[in-house]
């Protein structure tokens, strides 16, 4: 049979009503956009924002926002069509397996644990800095070793280097995490609600407290003139601060993974992933609009971390908004963690429902309705990973394999409606196939602004998973063998 051998849609929606496997339905629209706020809010509004704006767009960093947002969109609706017509878990690899074939699927759906479990990953590690960080405002100190892999190494005040030896931190936020997931989708989303609210609280704040001290003057002149360096102000350091600032938008698409969980996901699924994507927009805009008012763009340069915002709180009354901000930060990384998890899990549910995986990844708790086995071994892959692998090796290889998911959707959505233009769709993207163009070329835009050595690392991280597939996958595929 071919590679690209395609699941039929009547196949992949009977699947979904297997009551033995199937997964616990109690997902509302709220609980779908509340998660995609969940996972796109987390610490790249505090640190990139000011960053972008002193290197690239000044004051203008609010329009880079905006261009990133439509950016987002694009490939946000070619996600909401897929989710209203195929509500099963499983995401990209899912509507891969159904337009684009099996080969393709396996493709994406390996692709996806650079996203989501490497992601999960490189987030609790950076929650683990944070956390050391904000404890210390309270006089409590983690030893330096227990809080980094022995790959890192930290100076501390007194000249002494301290070599690490495990990040507890970070394995402690995986596991627990990982045991609000087994209890349940219902419990997971309520946890993420609460951790929503609270980091929301504090973007809403800094806003409205901030907006009284803002300085006209800090906007003049908006778009500052271009250095005579591409993407250095201007026009195209809008643009190159878009392609900057689009990495904080990242995460929305995990809404779709939960497609299977939602009780109306014709309905729901792409207001969940819209809906989130247009409250986070306009969040970013007014918060990059405040923070650029507080602090002339120029006073960013340099800055890391949370020193940025700590720059532009500087300019008003509120001292305490610092630690508030980092108690958002360590907030926006627990229910990106979250998220993430969730939807490495639900992407190896379907790929082990369909024969690809070992059965093992979609055997459901009786009682939970949760691909319990299947968090418990990546509870057990991200913790190790987050405990002694340094943050940086991984970080740009989750950006480059969102992007390459968000590419693949949009070309499966346009092949859809040539291959099957009368199947029922309750959301439907408008102009196609212009809008699928638009979300590929921008997001292949975006990945070939990424350094070389994370291409490098994507083909390797490729390489493995198709020996995996000719090895293994291809021979227990349900659908080539006519099982399931």
């Amino acid at each position: 049979m071919s590679l690209f051998i395609k699941k039929p849609l009547e196949q992949l929606l009977a699947q979904v009503e297997d009551s033995e496997k199937s997964l616990k339905r109690s997902l509302s629209a709220t609980n779908l956009v509340s998660l995609g706020i969940g996972a796109i809010i987390g610490a790249g509004l505090f640190s990139i924002t000011g960053v972008a704006a002193a290197a690239n767009a000044g004051p203008s960093i609010t329009l880079s926002f905006i261009v990133a947002g439509f950016g987002c969109a694009f490939a946000g609706l070619c996600y909401a069509e897929f989710a209203s017509m195929i509500p099963v878990a499983g995401s990209a690899y899912t509507y891969s397996y159904a337009t684009l074939g099996e080969f393709i699927a396996w493709i994406i759906g390996w692709d996806l644990v650079l996203e989501y479990a490497l992601g999960a990953a490189t987030v609790s590690i950076s929650w683990s800095r944070y956390l050391v960080k904000f404890l210390e405002y309270y006089d409590i100190h983690i030893p330096p070793y227990l809080a980094m892999s022995a790959y890192d190494s930290e100076t501390l005040a007194d000249g002494t280097v301290v070599t690490g030896l495990i990040n507890l931190p970070a394995i402690f936020i995986v596991i627990v995490v990982s045991l609000v997931l087994i209890k349940g989708i219902q419990e997971s989303a309520f946890v993420n609600a609460i951790i929503v609210i609270l980091k929301l609280s504090v973007v809403l704040v800094f806003i409205f407290l901030g907006w009284g001290y803002i300085n006209p003057d800090n906007y003049v002149p908006y778009i500052p003139e271009n250095t005579g360096t591409f993407g250095e102000f201007g026009f195209s350091g809008i643009i190159r601060a878009a392609g900057i600032v689009f990495f904080a938008y990242i995460g929305f698409d995990a809404v779709s993974t939960a497609a299977q969980e939602s009780k109306n996901p014709k309905r729901d699924m792409p207001i969940g992933i819209l809906g989130s994507l247009v409250v986070c927009t306009i969040l970013y805009v007014l918060f990059a609009h405040v923070m650029t008012g507080l602090a002339n763009y120029k006073e960013f340069a340099g800055q890391d971390g949370i020193a940025p915002v700590a720059v532009a709180i500087s300019h008003t009354p509120y001292v305490f908004l610092q630690q508030a901000v980092i108690l958002a930060i360590l907030a926006g990384y627990t229910s990106v963690i979250l998220v993430m998890l969730m939807g490495q899990s639900r992407v190896f549910y379907s790929m082990s429902n369909d024969g690809l995986l070992p059965a093992f990844f979609s055997e459901v708790h009786k009682k939970f309705k949760t691909p319990y086995k299947s968090n418990i071994l990546f509870m057990i892959f991200v913790s190790l990973f987050a405990g002694f692998v340094p943050v940086r090796v991984v970080g740009e290889m989750v950006s480059i394999g969102t992007l390459l998911a968000f590419v693949l959707v949009c070309a499966g959505v346009w092949v859809m409606r040539v291959k099957m233009p009368d199947q029922p769709r309750a959301f439907r993207t408008p102009l196609v196939p212009l809008v699928p163009i638009l979300g590929m070329l921008i997001c292949l835009g975006m990945m070939a602004f990424l350094p070389a050595d994370t291409w490098v690392r994507l083909l390797v991280w490729m390489a493995i998973g198709i020996v995996i597939y000719f090895v293994y996958s291809k021979k227990n595929s349900f659908l080539r063998r006519g099982s399931k």
